[in-house]
């Protein structure tokens, strides 16, 4: 029988890291891949010191149009199939769209958007032979318009679309399918986006190690969607209460109080 693994994009720091502890507590053979070879590998020997089968890494960039290919080929020469997919990859940049760099910003729509499709498309196949679970990682952002991260809120948008689609899709044949969608959460995502953690409220921030514990019990019990923390449960009903213009003005002054 072919082995199984369980898939993490962007499992080098922050929620990723965090998954991919939480997944091999509970006894799923790891493949593991992000851009830093080093850090994936000292993930993988820290999760082998603890008794399981050391992770398969895969170290590559998203970004790349030929990534699926790659982690496509890694996993054959290992000889495992998924039946699991968590898409965690994902970053931003603060600042007006017009004025950053656009090459930068379709990046975020390679990671975000393309890497993420062609994954979840890629492997369905496997997911569906082996009765498994997707979990594409989102943000409570994508319930909004984002003016100052306008691609980024975008981005998630469309993650939670596209994953609300394909759990209608696959539910039929047997796959779990769950969108997580955190709000802020102390990680390397705020310094690489350039924003400051600093005006986030309190009441939405939730550790990654506790997202993560969350996000494997959602999948598991497969949610439809998982919204770590009391605060962040309330804001898509909340949002049904205000006009979109007055969503779009409030979300553009809390923005503007993050630089």
């Amino acid at each position: 029988m072919t082995e199984r693994v369980t898939l993490i994009t962007g499992a080098s720091a922050g929620i990723g890291t965090e998954l991919a502890r939480v997944f091999a507590a509970n006894g799923h053979r790891l493949a593991l891949t992000a851009r830093r070879a080093d850090r994936l590998e000292a993930l993988a020997r820290e999760l082998a010191a603890k008794g399981g089968k050391k992770p398969i890494v895969i170290a590559c960039d998203l970004e790349d149009p030929a990534a699926g290919e790659t982690i496509a080929a890694a996993l054959a020469a290992e000889g495992v199939e998924l039946d699991h997919l968590v898409n965690n990859a994902g970053f931003g940049v603060f600042g007006d769209a017009i004025e950053r760099d656009r090459d930068e910003q379709i990046g975020i729509v390679d990671v975000n958007v393309r890497a993420l499709t062609d994954l979840s498309l890629r492997f369905a196949d496997q997911l569906i032979r082996n009765k498994g679970g997707l979990l594409n990682v989102g943000s409570v952002a994508g319930f909004l318009p984002g003016p100052g991260m306008a691609v980024y809120y975008a981005s998630k948008a469309y993650v939670i679309s596209f994953t609300e689609a394909l759990r209608a899709e696959l539910a039929p044949r047997g796959v779990r399918v769950t969108v997580l969608c955190p709000g802020p959460v102390p990680t390397e995502f705020q310094a690489r986006a350039g924003v400051g953690s600093q005006h986030d409220t309190a009441l939405l921030n939730v550790s990654a190690a506790d997202v993560a514990q969350e996000a494997y019990r959602g999948l598991m019990a497969n949610k439809r969607a998982v919204l770590p923390g009391l605060g962040i449960k309330i804001v898509p009903l909340a949002l049904r209460f205000f006009p979109r213009g007055f969503i779009l003005a409030a979300t553009s002054r809390f923005q503007r109080r993050r630089q």
